[in-house]
């Protein structure tokens, strides 16, 4: 089982949460971490949305005290305002700072942010520079293999990244073209790796321990982060350290261990958000925990017509549980 160190941070591992909008909230972050996650990485928040004072930028920034370490992800074009928004938001209870390059969402993208980055390296390079001269705290950065088929440049953003003082890199082996589809190239993680000298963390396809110790054999990289997987899925962490260091997967949960997460899950939404929005929040969640499950279409409509607690407990009751000892 491998150790990572960036910077001046050094992880209990080297498996990570990726980041992910509308996913890696701080309740879902604080059960990835206790199922052995090295570092949970936060929703990518806008750098503007802080200099302007978003009111719902605050709820994304809030990191509870057990989840660390804890990476915080700014994105934005601005090397100025993202410079001055991560030495003003420094002293907050994160461990790393990332910047976002690899986002593809149209709406980041046409704003010259996320991914567009890749499309120019030099701006790239400034914001890292300027950031990591004005924090204390380690800058990373996430790219993408490219941003097209034509400009697959990972290679020369990591180099350029590392140049400007980052202290280390998150690769996900699509192009921005590509989204989320097709296979991912690993081939380009080991060409990053070899090309620069500070850690490197592959992202792409890991939806199992045998894929996560495939990816650090074949790519040498020093870390993995796992994505889509952990959706509805906490327990992947623990399987993959577990597999990691002793070449064991403990078995799946049971029908009550995956209702205790289910409920747990419920009540850290609860607590920092309400009923309303956390009722509304777990809909998408349960629907993650419930795949693979016996007439999950079936199981979907219920889950999305949930407009109370006390409903989602008696849902997902009678799905782990009910239908267990039946």
């Amino acid at each position: 089982m491998g150790t990572l160190t960036i910077g001046n941070v050094t992880l209990k591992n080297n498996v990570i949460l990726a980041p992910m909008a509308g996913v890696s909230d701080l309740p879902f972050r604080l059960l990835c971490s206790r199922q052995g996650a090295g570092m949970v990485c936060m929703e990518m928040v806008s750098a503007k949305a802080i200099m302007y004072h978003n009111r719902n930028t605050e709820e994304l920034l809030q990191i509870h005290p057990e989840e660390g370490p804890a990476s915080l992800q700014l994105f934005g074009s601005d090397p100025d305002i993202i410079a001055d928004m991560a030495k003003q938001i420094e002293d907050r209870n994160f461990s790393v700072l990332d910047i976002n390059m690899g986002c593809p969402v149209p709406k980041v993208v046409n704003n010259g942010e996320g991914s567009a980055l890749m499309k120019n390296p030099r701006l790239a390079e400034e914001i890292v520079r300027k950031t990591a001269a004005a924090i204390q705290k380690p800058v990373t950065v996430k790219i993408r293999r490219g941003f097209d088929e034509e400009h697959v440049n990972a290679v020369e953003i990591a180099k350029r990244v590392e140049d400007a003082g980052a202290a280390a890199v998150a690769v996900h082996g699509r192009t921005r073209e590509q989204f989320y589809s097709g296979q991912a190239d690993w081939e380009i993680i080991a060409r990053v790796k070899e090309a620069v000298s500070i850690p490197v963390i592959g992202n792409g396809d890991i939806d199992s321990p045998e894929k996560a110790k495939q990816m650090l054999e074949e790519t040498g990289c020093d870390g993995i982060m796992v994505a889509r997987a952990a959706r509805g899925n906490p327990w992947i962490f623990r399987e993959i350290t577990s597999y990691l260091e002793n070449g064991t997967i403990p078995p799946r949960p049971t029908g009550e261990e995956m209702y205790q997460m289910i409920m747990e899950h419920g009540r850290l939404m609860l607590a920092y958000k309400g009923e309303y929005t956390a009722v509304r929040e777990m809909r998408k969640h349960v629907s993650w925990y419930t795949v693979g499950y016996p007439n999950s279409a079936r199981l979907r409509g219920m889950i999305n017509s949930l407009e109370s607690m006390e409903e989602l407990e008696k849902c997902v009751k009678d799905i782990f549980i009910s239908s267990n000892n039946s």
